[in-house]
């Protein structure tokens, strides 16, 4: 373990320790959603930032959730929400709460919905009930697609780099939000599978030149040390790296078939996630597990 890996595990155990109040917090409130809603949370996770390893001490907490109704909601032919966000909820800063139906989840998991694989793959959890989260990952190497995810991450490094690196003063900390999609690109191409959520792994990896990589770990360092990091002038020798890595990824020729995976697993696991959260009793469960 190098001493930028040991200073994000002691970052990390740093926020458990600080937040264990929130934590309690965010906890009350999934209970709170199960109540008033009438569903199961399955699994939350932190998302963004503090997910990524580069949080400041001001940093939102972006809580991402699945959940499950009891059997019987589902069997209509009519279209209901699938979704509890913030059109649901009341304002609870500095908390953002979204969650996901299951089936939801998993339509966009035959996809190799990127976001939903980085919430399975999350270094911070806050529940984990019951067998969803083991299924899906067990079944990850069979859903995930390059292509997909390569599109959705290189689509997020150009968006970021037009709106904030393009201008004769930048904001110093988008750098980190172009420089990770930019990196899981180049680690989906080089065949390395699913990229880790944790930017550091990616920066520490020889996809990061060192000079690239000195001038990302002084903004990390920076970053988590809660410094803003506003504007000011380009990096040069992120910027060059950056422009290389763009070019590379141009000259890549990536198919554009994606096909979708078969259903059928994931048919298997919305039945046995639903029994193993409202027992078998069900007699539409009986009726689904005979079939």
């Amino acid at each position: 373990m190098n001493v930028h890996e040991a200073q994000y595990d002691q970052d990390l155990a740093r926020f458990e320790r600080e937040s264990r109040g929130l934590q309690r917090h965010i906890e009350t409130e999934l209970t709170r959603i199960e109540q008033e809603f009438g569903v199961t949370v399955l699994y939350a996770c932190e998302s963004g930032s503090r997910a990524w390893g580069f949080a400041s001490t001001n940093s939102d907490y972006d809580v991402r959730f699945i959940y499950a109704h009891p059997p019987e909601w589902y069997l209509t032919v009519e279209a209901k929400r699938d979704v509890i966000d913030a059109q649901d909820l009341p304002a609870m800063d500095p908390l953002d709460l979204s969650g996901w139906d299951i089936t939801k989840a998993l339509k966009l998991y035959r996809k190799s919905n990127p976001p939903l694989l980085e919430w399975l793959r999350s270094p911070i959890v806050y529940r984990n009930q019951g067998i969803l989260h083991a299924r899906l990952t067990t079944l990850m190497p069979d859903y995930y697609s390059p292509v997909a995810c390569m599109y959705h991450y290189l689509h997020m490094a150009r968006g970021n780099y037009r709106q904030y690196l393009q201008r004769e003063r930048v904001w110093i900390k988008k750098y980190l939000y172009v420089v990770r999609p930019v990196l899981c690109c180049l680690w989906i191409d080089a065949g390395y599978g699913v990229p880790p959520v944790v930017l550091d792994a990616m920066v520490e990896s020889p996809l990061c030149p060192a000079e690239p990589r000195a001038a990302l770990l002084e903004l990390l360092t920076a970053k988590r040390a809660g410094q803003e990091l506003d504007y000011g002038e380009p990096v040069p020798v992120i910027n060059a790296w950056l422009a290389d890595a763009f070019a590379h990824l141009d000259r890549r020729q990536y198919g554009l078939q994606n096909p979708e995976r078969p259903t059928v697993s994931l048919d298997k696991v919305l039945l046995e996630t639903l029994v193993d959260t409202y027992g078998a009793g069900s007699g539409v469960l009986l009726l689904a597990r005979d079939a």
